[in-house]
């Protein structure tokens, strides 16, 4: 059972408390360490009582609900709860802007014990006079539960590879001779996976079964002959629109390389293999560039420490990303208006910074850059005052609030905070969470022009459940010469590790390390830092 796991049983445990309205101090108690623990990537196995109770934000209360679920799979408390709660309350409480004491009305005063019932009531209109709801409401609970049935069964591309390494080391283990590949939407690295794809050379495939039960899934195992392997491969790779824009038929050919050459195009990699226009025509013209990889990445922006609401120290951060080998860290700690994550107040920057300038000095040539990510506020200011920004070496802006805005709200708060000299980076531009949230509605032109005209570098957000900015846009980027940010936004040393997935959307972007600006050394990146804020 990993942190995610543990998460999540403390989350419900907290909706489910608080629905049979528990003490509300007990209730926050539980969901703030549920909240610390999504963040992070801690392996709290094997870990005993005692050390639980070490970590920072865990008391010991919480330390033994953790303790018991890490020998249970559950709390005795959690199933109590789920005794007296109804399963499809519990299914209710998973939708968007219900929280516990909205579903407990909805549960009391109409009887909803099931989200289909929840959806038949939305049809009916009977959320309308109920207190607290209205039409706007109703409308917003309507369209979060279509969003969910429309995303049920499909998984992020970080949550389904454990499970294809497993597969692919049970086939191989048990097929000797046999060549065995995944292909599909997971080959081309999609950002979300709804079904797997496997070719193999095998008359009768052993284990098959075992493997797809192995899988959340469905699974579909593709025999071929070892002659047509690769040509196989290669039409089970790309996207069916992919294969009418290229004007692909069935080829003779068993090659990938010269299927391509055959259709008077480049090879393209198979994250390349999309309906997207600007490939296809630099695949044309023979001018598909060398596609960035994990290597050519110097640095790590936007990270959080316990600052904010990161699990690690400052120093733990830094330590660690410069034992992988890279060249420096930005630290992007959130700005005080994000009170629910600890947000930055003066005073503490300025400690901060007197702790960064410390640590440069033990770990150079290795550079820490004093960073902030700054809330965008609602009229498309920057958080803190010109003093307090100019202190920093750079600037992430990010909007964490108020989200609910129509397209010409959030242009115009978007481009407001472009417009701010002091913003370096715009962060994760339209605050997707996928399979979770839609992003707020922006004209992504419009925004990437003002940054083209700015000077204003955008964030790939690097989290699986962000990937934002959406990589159909990079090549946009690319044309106006905007500068790709490969971010993990990371609030633990583990998630470091999210650099991978944004270096595979960004590849599907056709994104180039000369490109992306975190490629830059740390002597070419402090230069344009040290550039940008004198012309402030």
């Amino acid at each position: 059972m990993n942190t995610s796991d543990i998460a999540d049983i403390l989350e419900l445990t907290a909706k489910l408390m608080e629905l049979h309205e528990t003490n509300p101090f007990k209730v926050k108690a539980v969901s703030n360490a549920a909240y610390k623990l999504s963040k992070t990537r801690i392996n709290l196995e094997g870990k005993s009582l005692e050390e639980l109770e070490q970590i920072e934000g865990i008391g010991k209360g919480i330390a033994a609900k953790i303790h018991e679920i890490l020998n249970n799979g559950t709390t005795q408390e959690l199933e109590e709860l789920r005794e007296k709660t109804p399963d499809g309350v519990i299914e209710v409480m998973g939708i968007k802007g219900l929280g516990p004491k909205k579903v407990r009305q909805l549960w009391q005063e109409l009887g909803i014990e099931s989200i289909g019932e929840l959806l038949y009531a939305c049809n009916e209109n009977r959320l309308v006079d109920l207190k607290g709801f209205g039409t706007k409401t109703q409308e917003s609970i309507k369209q979060s539960i279509e969003f969910t049935l429309k995303n049920a069964n499909k998984f992020h591309y970080a949550a389904i590879e454990p499970y294809v390494e497993q597969i692919l080391e049970l086939l191989n283990k048990n097929n000797n001779g046999c060549r065995i590949a995944v292909s599909g939407d997971y080959r081309r690295k999609c950002e979300v996976i709804d079904k797997l794809v496997f070719i193999h050379t095998s008359a009768n495939l052993n284990y098959q079964d075992d493997a797809t039960k192995l899988s959340p899934v469905p699974v579909e195992f593709i025999a071929t002959s070892e002659n047509d392997f690769e040509k196989t491969l290669f039409e089970t790779t790309a996207s069916k629109e992919h294969l009418e824009i290229i004007s692909y038929t069935n080829s003779n050919l068993r090659d990938e390389k010269e299927i391509y050459q055959s259709l008077g195009l480049s090879y393209l990699e198979p994250e390349l293999r999309e309906n997207i226009p600007q490939i296809i025509d630099a695949a044309k013209k023979n001018a598909i560039p060398t596609l960035i990889t994990d290597k050519d990445l110097k640095g790590i922006l936007h990270n959080h420490s316990t600052y904010s609401d990161g699990m690690h120290s400052l120093e733990e951060m830094a330590v660690y990303c410069k034992e992988l080998g890279y060249e420096y860290l930005g630290i992007c700690d959130h700005s005080q208006s994000a009170f629910y994550a600890n947000g930055l107040k003066p005073d503490v920057i300025e400690k901060q910074h007197k702790e960064i300038e410390k640590l440069n000095k033990a770990l150079a040539p290795f550079k820490i850059f004093k960073g902030i990510e700054s809330d965008i506020l609602n009229d498309g200011n920057l958080d803190y005052e010109k003093d307090v920004l100019s202190s920093f070496d750079f600037i992430v802006a990010s909007v964490h609030s108020n989200l609910k805005m129509n397209e010409e709200k959030a242009n115009h708060r978007l481009i407001k905070a472009i417009e701010n000299p002091f913003t370096t980076i715009l962060g994760h531009p339209t605050g997707r969470l996928l399979l979770a949230r839609n992003g707020y509605p922006i004209d992504h032109k419009k925004i990437i022009d003002a940054c083209a005209a700015n000077g204003v570098i955008i964030e790939l957000n690097a989290h699986p459940y962000r990937l934002d900015i959406d990589w159909r846009w990079i090549p946009y980027c690319l044309e106006k010469g905007v500068k790709i940010s490969i971010n993990p936004d990371a609030h633990q040393k583990e998630g470091y590790a999210d650099m991978k997935y944004g270096v595979n959307v960004a590849r599907k972007g056709m994104l180039t390390k000369e490109n992306c600006f975190n490629a830059l050394s740390l002597q070419e990146i402090e230069t344009y830092f040290n550039i940008r804020k004198s012309k402030v």
